[in-house]
C-alpha cells in the first residue's frame, strides 16, 4: 500500500510525474473503496498545502492553476475505484463571473478546487447577467452562489445580482460568496454577501464550513 503522506507531499510540491506514478501503482494494487477514498483525501490535503504556500507568497497564480489541473487528473484516476460511495456530494455551488467582467482565472481555480473537495459546481461562465444567476438557482437549488470579478465595476454587478436573488425570493435559501481583486469587507457588506475572499483556497474552506 502506498504512503498517503508521500502522495500529499507530491501534490503539494506540484510533482506531476511522481503523483501519477504513485497513483498508478496504487490502482494496480486493487485497493478497497475505503483506501481509494483515503487517496482522494491525501490529494485534497496536498491541494490545501498548495493553498497555504500561495497565501505565504511562495506559489503564484500559475501554480494554483497547475495544481487544479493536477488534482483533476488525480481524481479522474481514482474515480472508478471510488464508485457509488462518493455519490454523496459535499454540496452544490453555482458560480460565474458577473456582468461586465470577462476574467475567469480566479473563478476557474475556485471551480477546480471546489470540485476536488467534493462539491458539484455549475459554472455559468463569464459576463453573466443577473437573470442567468436567478434562473440557475431556481433550476438547481444550490447551497452556495459564488460571484467572481476582477474589475471595480464588478462590485456593482455583484450587488445587482444579490438584489436580483432577493427580488426573486431566493436570497435566503443560499449562502453567497464573492471573490476577486476589488473585493473588501466593506464592499462585501454593501453588496450583501455572506463572505468574501481574494484567495480560492480560502474560499473553498469557507464553503466547506457552510455545508458541514
Amino acid at each position: 500500500m502506498i504512503d498517503f503522506k508521500v502522495l500529499t507531499q507530491a501534490v503539494g510540491e506540484l510533482e506531476e510525474e511522481k503523483t501519477m506514478d504513485i497513483l498508478e501503482e496504487f490502482v494496480t494494487s486493487t485497493p478497497t473503496q475505503e483506501e481509494a477514498q483515503k487517496a482522494v483525501v491525501a490529494c485534497q490535503e496536498g491541494m490545501a498545502l498548495v493553498g497555504d504556500l500561495f497565501e505565504k507568497g511562495e506559489y503564484f497564480v500559475g501554480d494554483l492553476i497547475f495544481a487544479g489541473e493536477l488534482l483533476t487528473e488525480a481524481i479522474d484516476i481514482l474515480k472508478p475505484l471510488i464508485g457509488s460511495g462518493n455519490d454523496k456530494k459535499a454540496g452544490t455551488i453555482v458560480i460565474a463571473t458577473v456582468h461586465g467582467d470577462l476574467h475567469d482565472i480566479g473563478k476557474n481555480i475556485f471551480k477546480s478546487m471546489s470540485e476536488a473537495s467534493g462539491f458539484e459546481v455549475y459554472d455559468l461562465g463569464i459576463d453573466q447577467p443577473v437573470s442567468a444567476f436567478v434562473e440557475k438557482v431556481k433550476e438547481v437549488n444550490p447551497d452556495i452562489v459564488g460571484m467572481s470579478g476582477v474589475l471595480t465595476l464588478a462590485l456593482e454587478a455583484m450587488k445587482d445580482t444579490v438584489d436580483g436573488l432577493k427580488s426573486a425570493g431566493l436570497r435566503d435559501n443560499v449562502k453567497i460568496i464573492i471573490g476577486g481583486n476589488p473585493v473588501t469587507k466593506e464592499a462585501s457588506d454593501r453588496i450583501g454577501a455572506d463572505a468574501f475572499t481574494t484567495n480560492a483556497a480560502e474560499g473553498v474552506k469557507i464553503c466547506q464550513e457552510w455545508v458541514k
